[in-house]
């Protein structure tokens, strides 16, 4: 199995997922099973996000195409669920909107830096580390330690989410419950910020470096030459 086969395969997880979720009607006991099934889907779909790059790497597979696959299923995965999730009336519509804006502006600026003339500095290691050249960047943006954590707040955030969704669904009155579920909703609102935040968090290192990047292009780009009006204002024939 490749990497990029690994990708699609969380995709398609990821799809199912929503699946799942949105046509469940079930009721009673069965509900449960199958929020516990969309659940495993979930997990696989954000755990296998390791994988591709494992697999690229062990078997000497990795190249500029797949990580640019590896990207588009990551902005996949988190923009479906956070974009249903907030069809369901779960988080604001605000959040997936973020989440593609930001990764829409973080993948244009990194195509950018890519392509803007570099240093000596070997342009495949550049490449491994997002395109980011200060210590303090690659060590938020692209190191196992920050993609580990930003992976794992997604998954407890689309698992809670998706606990909190089966529950409204089962319809539970109980008085008893009420405290529970208001407490783990205010959870799961705070995990949904929290996640926000370290998206955007993220993004800074990749916007900071863009500034002089940006700049040197535009300085190295050729002016337009200025062309004369045919007619001089103010002249007479």
């Amino acid at each position: 199995m490749t990497p990029n086969q690994v990708t699609a395969i969380r995709v398609a997880m990821a799809f199912a997922a929503v699946v799942i979720f949105w046509s469940s009607d079930t009721s009673g006991t069965l509900m449960y099973w199958v929020g516990a099934v969309g659940l495993v889907l979930i997990v696989a779909a954000i755990a296998l996000d390791g994988v591709d790059g494992w697999l690229a790497r062990r078997r000497n597979l990795a190249s500029p195409l797949g990580g640019q696959i590896d990207v588009l299923g990551d902005r996949i995965v988190e923009n479906l669920f956070f974009t249903f999730f907030a069809v369901a009336g779960l988080v604001s519509l605000w959040v997936p909107l973020v989440f593609f804006a930001r990764g829409m502006l973080t993948d244009f600026l990194r195509g950018v830096a890519e392509r803007a003339p570099r240093s000596a500095r070997d342009p495949a290691a550049l490449r491994r580390s997002w395109m980011l050249e200060n210590a303090w960047g690659r060590a938020l943006v692209a190191s196992r330690t920050s993609r580990a954590a930003y992976g794992a707040l997604k998954c407890i955030c689309f698992c809670l989410l998706a606990v909190e969704l089966t529950l409204m669904r089962g319809s539970i009155e109980s008085l008893a419950a009420l405290p529970w579920r208001f407490a783990a909703a205010v959870c799961t609102q705070a995990l949904v910020g929290l996640t926000v935040g370290f998206c955007l968090l993220r993004a800074l290192p990749v916007a900071w470096e863009a500034r002089a990047t940006l700049a040197s292009l535009a300085a190295s780009s050729p002016s337009r030459p200025r062309t004369e009006s045919a007619t001089v204002s103010g002249a007479r024939p």
